[in-house]
């Protein structure tokens, strides 16, 4: 009876916080302008979406609500109906053209339908769509190959999955039998997956159902912004030490961070954490697990993997999202000692490494090189940080500007000394955005984040045009 209470008291605040957010919302979109400034548009993009003639946004979000789970979510008062994709833009049913900030929750590394991922994916799909590791096929061999190029130290074996969340897990069970130890340590404020082992992984209570955690702790995060100790990596190491001296057997299996937390909020760890922590958990008999799902493949500018900026070596590596620009497609690395401890027993999975994916992948890996999109980066997302910073001298919303590259977050506040979260300003910005024609992503544990994580195709014009629209929204708040 408890519970079901809980629930119905649960639902009635949703409901009210949804009326008076879908009120304020309203008065937003629809107050006469104060200013003369016209709205910032969209740089010119060469290219037409063809006619669309399915089914209406409407249609669509009937069907979802009744064939789907009801866990589903969706962004926007008026959700988009998006049927095409180009590059760095984004099409909805009506043809309006869009900016897409956030690359399908930071998936899309190429560009939408990029034409050299998309020919590797049509000619393999032509020839063999499936095979599994039972069978010889060269494309998981070769792109395998390709993608322990790009591995420091001795991280050469590569096991192919489907997801972030599955690389995660994979991860977690190597850690726990190459140590022969049960207990994970990972960082609150972290996102690692949905599933039940990587659930206990992730430490926002948003994301986290009421289950057992299994042998997983979290430590302090290493928070510039809004951490107690500041950048001082020192101190949130000494928590760590803490934490494996009183909290465990003195025995762990392993640590996983993100180098930049993604669903955190883009926050980067404080400069030097990671090396005090690897020698405190390897002294513990544990392995480092450093998550690359969001922050790998160049994105960050400075480096090709996040965990490179802490200049530390990891003794395992998850990746997935940009990997495969849109397809279903993870992967872990690790060295052959750890690998070969799955060696015990059949580690299986149907279609991780399939050939579709594995041309993709490996297409994928060609792009980002051949257009130096990690020089890209870099240069494009100082540009981006620098007016972003402006911006931020400009608006007193804006509490802080963080991240690298093109993977940047931008906390909004209500009071920059208290760092109250802005949720509701948020929320209203948010839908102007959308309106103004730019598409962004939300995060931190009380949604006052914006998440820019663009394709990596996203261009200097991109990044003005961004800034613009954000200054014009702010301005009318």
């Amino acid at each position: 009876m408890a519970l079901r209470r809980n629930l119905t008291i649960q639902r009635l605040q949703s409901t009210e916080a949804k009326y008076l957010y879908s009120i304020a919302v309203r008065s937003f979109l629809t107050a006469p302008s104060s200013s003369a400034a016209a709205a910032p548009e969209l740089p010119p993009f060469d290219y037409d979406p063809k006619p669309y003639t399915g089914p209406s946004a409407d249609e669509v979000l009937a069907k979802r609500k009744k064939f789907l789970g009801p866990s589903l979510f969706h962004y926007y008062q008026k959700p988009l109906n998006i049927v095409e994709g180009k590059m760095q833009y984004l099409f909805d049913e009506s043809g309006k053209r869009y900016l897409d900030a956030f690359a399908g929750i930071v998936t899309v590394s190429c560009g939408h339908c990029h034409p050299e991922v998309l020919n590797a994916i049509v000619e393999q799909s032509k020839l063999l769509q499936h095979a599994t590791t039972i069978y010889l096929h060269h494309a998981i061999a070769d792109f395998a190959e390709a993608l322990a190029s790009k591995m420091p130290g001795n991280l050469k074996v590569v096991y192919f999955v489907n997801s972030g969340t599955e690389a995660n897990e994979l991860a977690m069970l190597m850690a726990r039998l190459y140590s022969g130890n049960l207990g994970m340590i990972g960082l609150r404020n972290a996102y690692h997956g949905g599933s039940a082992g990587t659930i206990g992984l992730t430490a926002l209570n948003t994301w986290k159902y009421p289950i057992p955690q299994g042998e997983i702790s979290h430590v302090m995060n290493p928070d510039p912004y809004r951490g107690t100790f500041g950048s001082d990596a020192s101190q949130y190491a000494k928590e760590v030490q803490d934490h494996i001296d009183y909290g465990t057997s003195g025995k762990v299996a392993g640590f996983i961070a993100e180098t930049i937390q993604g669903v955190g909020g883009a926050v980067e760890l404080a400069p030097g954490y990671l090396k005090m922590v690897y020698e405190m958990v390897r002294k513990a008999g544990g392995v480092c697990v450093a998550d690359e799902v969001q922050t790998g493949f160049g994105r960050t500018g400075s480096h090709y993997w996040g965990f490179e900026t802490q200049g530390v070596i990891p003794d395992i590596v998850t990746m997935a999202k940009g990997i495969g620009n849109g397809l279903p497609l993870g992967a872990v690395v690790t060295t052959p000692e750890i690998a070969n401890v799955l060696a015990q027993k059949i580690q299986f999975n149907t279609f991780g490494g399939n050939p579709v994916c594995s041309s993709g992948g490996h297409a994928v890996l060609r792009v980002l090189d051949k257009e130096k999109r990690q020089k890209h980066c870099a240069d494009i997302g100082s540009h981006l940080i620098g007016r972003l910073n402006d911006l931020q001298q400009k608006h007193e919303i804006i509490g802080n500007v963080r991240g690298r590259g093109l993977m940047v977050g931008i906390e909004l506040v209500t009071d920059r000394k208290e760092k109250t979260p802005a949720k509701a300003e948020t929320a209203v910005l948010f839908e102007k955005l959308r309106e103004l024609g730019v598409l962004v992503g939300k995060g931190g544990l009380h949604g006052n984040v914006f998440r820019i994580k663009p394709p990596m195709c996203f261009t200097k014009d991109d990044a003005d045009f961004l800034v613009d629209a954000l200054d014009y929204a702010m301005s009318k708040l």
